[in-house]
Formats: structure tokens, C-alpha cells, sequence
């Protein structure tokens, strides 16, 4: 995630280290039994996009539910929160867009490495044929939101890995991919030297 120094002017302490070291075997080894489970349940990845076999295409649209059922099915509170949940996408486009100029014009020049947006946003739950057309809206809906604000959490890391790399001083939930490299609260000499080796790797 960028060219940068080890902060504090040294490597990682041994024991963040190997800590670090086990959470990316245990996510290697999740991403093995998403594998696993691909073969489960018969489909492939072709250039990005999830084949099935014809049979199973057959039997997922048998499954199908079909669109007058799912909304007579809808409890009435769940249709009136339609307008509240559909407006969100206003500031999620705003977002969208304000981040994305946000990072092309300010990484360059703080020499940060770009964001790849693809690798946050995908829509391929569409392409799932036992759900209906307003299902597979709403799952484009939700896959857009999550993974825009994915996409933002990881730009947002990466500027304050850039200006503010210290830890707080209490636990935070949702800390992003970046956070366990950060200087120590209260250590006020980690952080010039961090600031002194940010500022040498980017002249």
C-alpha cells in the first residue's frame, strides 16, 4: 500500500509482527475455503464473472421467486422505508465522486498510491438467476454502498497512514488495514521520526 518506510525509523516489533503474519495466513487460508466452496456449489470465475453449469442455471431459476409473490410477501412498514433506503444513493454518489477527485488530485502529489476502485465495488450477484429483477437490484444497491464505503475507508487510511500514523489511545472498532503500522499514542519520538522518514520518502 505505497512505498513508505517501517514507521518509527525501525522494523515492526517482533511479536505485531508475527500477529500480522497470522491474520494474513488465516485470511489466505479463508480465501481457500471460498475456493472450496466454489466448487460446492459448481460454478467458476471467468475473467471476474461467475459461471455455472446449465443444470445448475436450470434449477436456480426454478428457484426463483417470482416478483408479484416477493412483494405480496413485503410487510407494509418494509414497502414505506423503500423512499428512505433508496435515497441514501444521493450521498453515496456524492461521496463517490468527491473522493475519487479527492485522490486524483491529492495522491499524486503526497505520493500515495492510488486506490483501485474495481477491487472494492463489483455488481456479479446480478448475474445470479434465482433472483428476481427487484432483488437483484436491491443486491446491486447493497454491493455499491458496502463497497463504496470500503473504497473510502481505504483511501482515508492510506491519507491518515500518510499525515497522523498514531494508534488512539483506546481501542477503536473498525480500524482499517493500516492502523496496526502506526506509531504508539504518547510517543512523541516515534512520531518525528516517522514524520522525518515520511518526509524523506516522498521529496
Amino acid at each position: 500500500m505505497g512505498n513508505y518506510p517501517k514507521f518509527g525509523g525501525r522494523e515492526l516489533s517482533d511479536k505485531v509482527a508475527i500477529l500480522v503474519q497470522r491474520v494474513r495466513a488465516m485470511e489466505d487460508e479463508l480465501e481457500e475455503e471460498f475456493n472450496r466452496r466454489r466448487n460446492q456449489f459448481n460454478y467458476r470465475l471467468e475473467r471476474g464473472r461467475a459461471v455455472f453449469e446449465q443444470d445448475v442455471r436450470r434449477h436456480h431459476e426454478a428457484m426463483k421467486q417470482s416478483l408479484s409473490s416477493y412483494l405480496s410477501d413485503a410487510r407494509p412498514l418494509v414497502v414505506l422505508t423503500a423512499p428512505v433506503i433508496y435515497a441514501m444513493i444521493i450521498p453515496f454518489v456524492l461521496l463517490d465522486v468527491f473522493i475519487t477527485i479527492y485522490q486524483a488530485v491529492c495522491f499524486p502529489i503526497y505520493r500515495i498510491e492510488k486506490v483501485k476502485r474495481r477491487n472494492f465495488i463489483t455488481f456479479d450477484r446480478k448475474h445470479l438467476s434465482y433472483l428476481n429483477g427487484l432483488e437483484k437490484l436491491n443486491c446491486m444497491y447493497c454491493s455499491y454502498g458496502n463497497g463504496l464505503l470500503a473504497y473510502a475507508v481505504e483511501i482515508a487510511g492510506r491519507t491518515e497512514k500518510h499525515w497522523c500514523p498514531i494508534k488512539h489511545a483506546k481501542r477503536m472498532e473498525g480500524r482499517h488495514a493500516h492502523y496496526h503500522e502506526f506509531v504508539e499514542f504518547g510517543d512523541a519520538e516515534g512520531f518525528q521520526r516517522t514524520k522525518k522518514a515520511l518526509h524523506d520518502a516522498t521529496k
